[in-house]
């Protein structure tokens, strides 16, 4: 097998990952949402806060490095085709979302709901975060199937150079 084909096959692998943790957050959080008591509760968040320090944020890097290594090290550059600099900016999106911002959601919302219990749900703080999260998650997961759309079906074709 070539590098490029070890090398895509990291890149598929994390991405693979990346979107997995999102539709996992997605379970868990619509798992919280019906939660009848506050072990339930507490778990849904315990659980989303150690994958976001985990495989999330792994997921995230080694997705990105290694479409930065196939960019730089194939045919199709960091810049030449609109998809790769479409994907560019999804890719920063999902590292905001990914390595920031789900981890300090499900945190927020672990403390949260560990001193209040069922309580949270009645707790501006929470609710604000939950929404926060929720409004996360939906993006990460529409971010990184576009990111898969892209890669694809590589719309838009190359950049006209001066």
């Amino acid at each position: 097998m070539t590098q490029k084909k070890w090398l895509l096959f990291i890149h598929l692998f994390f991405s693979s990952i990346m979107l997995g943790g999102a539709m996992t957050f997605l379970l868990l959080s619509i798992n919280a949402g019906a939660a009848n008591d506050a072990s339930q509760l507490q778990m849904c968040y315990a659980a989303m806060n150690f994958l976001a320090k985990t495989s999330v944020r792994v997921s995230t890097i080694g997705a990105a490095v290694s479409g930065v290594l196939l960019s730089l090290l194939t045919h199709w550059g960091m810049f030449k085709y609109y998809w790769i600099i479409a994907k560019q900016i999804l890719t920063l999106l999902s590292i905001y979302l990914g390595i920031i911002g789900m981890y300090n959601w499900a945190l927020k919302a672990f403390e949260v709901t560990s001193a209040e219990g069922l309580d949270a749900l009645h707790n501006a703080v929470y609710m604000v975060n939950h929404q926060q999260l929720w409004v996360g998650i939906v993006l990460q997961i529409i971010s990184v199937v576009s990111m898969f759309i892209l890669s694809v079906f590589k719309p838009w074709g190359k950049r006209k150079t001066s």
